[in-house]
């Protein structure tokens, strides 16, 4: 069932459930966060409407500049702004930023501990059409690994607005990972949002065990992230009525990862899926099972794009097509429930 005290959304598993794009929560929560704080600014690579920066610039023209297509500028000038005192959230595609300026966010924001947000709008390849080449399938994997960074993915537009404000209020190098397409909305304005914390948001019932055994919490569970989140719980649901018993993890902050959450969960399912719109390699499973490998091993099996580039294609298309579904995501979920 739902855990009803994070207060997520009662229709969510409801065929005509609202979707907005993750992004548009950015662009919300930019604009709250200037508010609450004048040294709020945004700078932008030529695709304010794109990645919902538009409502910034027009509320704060004098605090918003466009870089045009300048990416690696983008990143060393706001650097040098946050030195001076501000709090830039620098935007663009993210397979342009981080992807193209990667070396200039590692040197002068991340080297330098500068408390600038680089909000990476259009990753995965949900993308769709705009084809492999914009298809940002491994910026998790090169931003997690650069010291001071936060990783923050975001599993739709009501979380995303509450990172872009907890973000605003850090004095930490963060990195936010925004979806283009619509998606469910999972969460309130109800639901409790905190960097570094992850939450359970699908508790089945405990499984039951005759007088002498003993045995998991669960059969399983799964860790996902960002906009696949919610097939990860309609699995969840189907199997539960079917009798299994499959807890869901959201895993919104990637880095820092809430270690003690991610033990605890494998302690109790003694079996993990993650679940993300990512290279398996360096991405959150990856994170995850650096974390289970030296604390608590558990079989674990991995969601995401297996060593291959994305195409050109509908967004839903590309999802199956790359193993990401509910499909697959159930399948694996009860290949791992074996492996126990």
């Amino acid at each position: 069932m739902l855990n009803p005290d994070l207060k997520l959304n009662a229709k969510l598993f409801d065929k005509d459930v609202d979707q907005q794009p993750i992004r548009k929560g950015f662009g919300e929560g930019l604009v709250l966060a200037a508010d609450a704080n004048k040294q709020v600014i945004g700078i932008c690579a030529d695709l304010t409407e794109s990645t919902h920066m538009l409502a910034f610039r027009k509320k704060y023209p004098e605090r918003f500049l466009e870089m045009g297509v300048a990416e690696q500028n983008l990143a060393a000038a706001a650097s040098g702004m946050a030195a001076m005192g501000k709090i830039p959230f620098i935007t663009s595609y993210a397979m342009f930023s981080p992807g193209r300026n990667w070396e200039q966010i590692r040197t002068t924001i991340a080297y330098n501990n500068q408390p600038v947000k680089i909000a990476g709008s259009h990753a995965g390849i949900s993308v769709g059409p705009d084809g492999g080449t914009h298809q940002a399938i491994e910026d998790i994997a090169i931003l997690r690994v650069i010291p001071r960074m936060v990783v923050i993915s975001p599993c739709d537009a009501n979380e995303a607005r509450k990172a872009t404000i907890a973000a605003a209020k850090t004095v930490s190098p963060t990195y936010i990972r925004l979806a283009r397409e619509k998606t469910p909305v999972i969460t309130t304005d109800d639901t409790p949002f905190e960097i570094g914390k992850a939450q359970i948001f699908f508790a089945p019932p405990e499984k039951k065990y005759a007088k002498g055994e003993r045995g998991t919490k669960y059969d399983a569970a799964i860790i996902a992230t960002g906009a696949l989140l919610h097939k990860a719980l309609a699995v969840a649901q189907d199997l539960s009525s079917k009798g299994k018993s499959v807890a869901v993890m959201n895993l919104a902050t990637i880095k820092p990862l809430d270690e003690e959450a991610v033990i605890r969960l494998a302690h109790d399912a003694g079996a993990i899926v993650t679940v993300e719109e990512h290279q398996i390699h360096g991405g959150m499973g990856s994170a995850v099972a650096e974390c289970l490998a030296a604390n608590h091993p558990v079989p674990i099996e991995f969601i995401g794009v297996k060593d291959l580039f994305g195409q050109s294609g509908k967004p839903d298309e590309l999802v199956e097509h790359y193993g990401m579904g509910e499909m697959h995501i159930r399948e694996t979920v009860q290949k791992v429930m074996v492996r126990k």
